[in-house]
C-alpha cells in the first residue's frame, strides 16, 4: 500500500463527500480566510494524491452515515502554539495520538482507532480530554455526535495534514530519543500505526488521574485539580472551588476547601487568602467564574450542564460547526453541544426564532442574547461556514426552468401563433423558437405555486436565456385574414441547445 493509500485509509469517514478549502488573499484576525465547501463526492485516492502533491487540498469528514467514527481530531486554535510542548504532555498523559501543525500554525491532535465508535462518546471522551490540556474551548471533530442525513446534512470537516507534502507546514510533531523531529510523510504514516488504538481503550484513558477521581465536580475543576493547581491560577481556582463546594457540601464546604488547598495546590495558598475567600463567599451567593482563566480552558460545557451542581440549562450553549445547503431557499444547520440543529435563514437570524427552534428540536431553551450579540455570534460563525452543493432543480433556477419547460411542451399547445393570446405557448419549428405572452406563463408558474420570482425577475431569467433578447412586437394574419401585431416573448426551442448563464438574479439590480 502506497502513501497515499494509507493516508485514504486513515482518515476513512463520511463515505459519499469530502470537504475542499479555497483561500484567499485577504486575512483576518492572524488567520488566512478561507472558503471552505463540500462536495457530493467520495474522497478518492486521486483526491488524495491531488492533495500531497500541492494540486488541490482536501479534507474528510470524519462522522459517517451511521453516526460513528473512525479518526477525531481536538484543533487547537492558538497563536503562537509551542507545539514541541504539546506533544510533551500528551506523552506524560500516555494519549495515543499524533499532533499536527495546521495550517493556520495551531495544532490538530488527531486520533484514530481500529474499528468504528460512536461519536457521541468520542466527543465526550475528547472535550475531558481537552480540558486536561488546557484546551476546553478548542474544538472538536466531529462537530456533532450525528448528522441529518435524510435533511441533506453531511457534518463538517477537518482538512488534512501535508498538503504538498515535500513542502508542506501541516506536518506531524513526533518526540524522538534524540529530541522531536517534523515527521515526514512515510513517518507521519508509520506514527498512525503505532498509535491507533481500540475505542475501548481510548475511552478508558485516565486524565491527570484515576477516572473516579472527584465524581460530581464540575469539569473545569476535576480537571485543575487532577492535574495540579499552580500558581497564576490558585486564586480564582479557590474562588470557584468554595463556590462549588457551597452548592455540593454546605454544611462543611470551609473544611474541604482547606483540604483541596493543601493537598492539590501547587504550592498551596497560604492560610490568610483562604480565609479571605471564604469571608467574602459567606457574604453573598456567588456564581461561577466561566469566563475567567484558568476555567475556561478547561471547560467542558456539555458536560457541566448536566451535573447537579453545574451551571445548568440557563448558560448559553456551546455553538459552533454552521453548515449551509444550497438549496432555495436555504437550510442551515448548527452544532449546539455537539447536537445537529436545522434552521431556515429567518431562525439564523432572529434570536426568538432560534430559541423556538432549540425547543422544538433539542427540548430546551438556551438564554436569549441581545440582538448585537447574536449579530456578532453570527458573523462568526458564517465566516468558517460549510457550503453544501445541491441538484440545480432544488435552487430556484432550476425549478424555474422545469416549470417553463413543461409550460412551453405541455399538452396545451397553441397550434397557430394567432392562439396565443389565448393563453397558450406556440412553437415555430422553422424559426426553433417558442411565443408566448408573460402573463400566460407568469399565471401558469403561480398556478404550480411558484412565486420566489417576481414579474421582473422572471423577464430578466428569459433575457438570460436569450442572451440579452427581451420582447418582440410580432405581426401574424388570423383564421380570417386579418393582419395584427401582438407583443410576445420567446426563448429557443426546448430540445434545440439553450445555454443558461449561471447568474443570480437579485432584486435590487433589475433596472425597474
Amino acid at each position: 500500500m502506497n502513501l497515499a493509500e494509507e493516508l485514504l485509509k486513515a482518515f476513512e469517514g463520511f463515505s459519499s463527500a469530502h470537504g475542499q478549502t479555497e483561500l484567499s488573499n485577504q486575512r483576518m484576525n492572524g488567520k488566512q480566510k478561507a472558503k471552505s465547501f463540500i462536495v457530493r463526492q467520495p474522497l478518492t485516492l486521486e483526491l488524495i494524491e491531488g492533495h500531497i502533491n500541492g494540486k488541490r487540498g482536501v479534507g474528510a469528514i470524519p462522522i459517517n452515515e451511521q453516526n460513528k467514527c473512525k479518526f477525531g481530531a481536538l484543533d487547537i486554535d492558538q497563536y503562537p502554539l509551542d507545539h514541541n510542548g504539546l506533544v510533551v504532555k500528551l506523552n506524560e498523559l500516555k494519549i495515543p495520538c499524533v499532533v499536527c501543525r495546521s495550517k493556520s500554525g495551531g495544532a490538530h491532535i488527531f486520533f484514530f482507532f481500529k474499528e468504528w465508535m460512536d461519536a457521541g462518546d468520542f466527543r465526550d471522551k475528547a472535550a475531558e480530554i481537552a480540558a486536561g490540556l488546557g484546551h476546553g474551548r478548542c474544538e472538536i471533530f466531529p462537530k456533532q455526535e450525528q448528522v441529518l442525513v435524510e435533511r441533506g446534512d453531511i457534518g463538517n470537516f477537518i482538512n488534512l495534514p501535508y498538503f504538498d507534502h515535500a513542502q508542506t507546514l501541516r506536518y506531524a510533531v513526533i518526540q524522538t530519543k534524540n529530541g522531536f523531529v517534523e515527521a515526514t510523510l512515510e513517518q507521519f504514516i508509520e506514527e498512525i500505526k503505532k498509535q491507533t488504538c481500540s475505542p475501548n481503550d481510548f475511552m478508558q484513558i485516565p486524565i491527570g488521574g484515576p477516572v473516579n477521581l472527584f465524581p460530581g465536580y464540575v469539569p473545569c475543576l476535576r480537571a485543575l485539580l487532577s492535574i495540579g493547581v499552580h500558581e497564576g491560577q490558585r486564586n480564582k481556582t479557590a474562588f470557584q472551588l468554595g463556590v462549588f463546594l457551597q452548592k455540593s457540601t454546605p454544611n462543611d464546604w470551609k473544611t474541604k476547601l482547606e483540604e483541596l488547598n493543601v493537598k492539590h495546590f501547587n504550592p498551596p495558598l497560604p492560610a490568610s487568602e483562604i480565609v479571605t475567600i471564604q469571608s467574602t463567599l459567606e457574604k453573598k451567593e456567588y456564581q461561577y467564574l466561566c469566563k475567567e482563566e484558568p476555567m475556561p480552558s478547561h471547560c467542558n460545557q456539555g458536560i457541566c450542564r448536566g451535573l447537579k451542581h453545574g451551571i445548568g440549562t440557563t448558560s448559553m450553549p456551546t455553538i459552533s460547526g454552521l453548515s449551509v445547503i444550497l438549496s432555495e431557499p436555504r437550510l442551515w444547520f448548527l452544532d449546539i453541544d455537539g447536537r445537529r440543529l436545522e434552521l431556515t435563514t429567518e431562525e439564523l437570524q432572529t434570536p426568538r426564532l432560534f430559541q423556538r427552534a432549540c425547543m422544538e428540536q433539542l427540548n430546551f431553551m438556551p438564554p436569549k442574547l441581545k440582538d448585537s450579540l447574536w449579530e456578532e455570534q453570527v458573523n462568526i460563525l458564517l465566516e468558517n461556514c460549510n457550503e453544501i452543493n445541491v441538484p440545480e432543480e432544488l435552487t430556484y433556477k432550476g425549478q424555474f426552468m422545469s416549470l417553463l419547460e413543461l409550460y412551453c411542451t405541455g399538452r396545451v399547445q397553441a397550434q397557430s401563433f394567432e392562439e396565443v393570446v389565448l393563453g397558450k405557448p406556440f412553437t415555430d419549428i422553422e424559426e426553433s423558437k417558442t411565443y408566448f405572452r408573460l402573463e400566460s406563463l407568469i399565471d401558469f408558474l403561480r398556478s404550480r405555486k411558484f412565486d420566489s420570482y417576481t414579474r421582473a425577475q422572471v423577464q430578466e431569467r428569459i433575457k438570460e436565456i436569450n442572451n440579452g433578447d427581451s420582447s418582440i412586437v410580432k405581426g401574424f394574419q388570423t383564421s380570417q385574414g386579418k393582419w395584427k401585431s401582438m407583443r410576445v416573448w420567446w426563448i429557443p426551442e426546448f430540445g434545440s441547445e439553450i445555454e443558461v448563464k449561471p447568474i443570480d438574479i437579485k432584486e435590487e439590480e433589475i433596472p425597474f
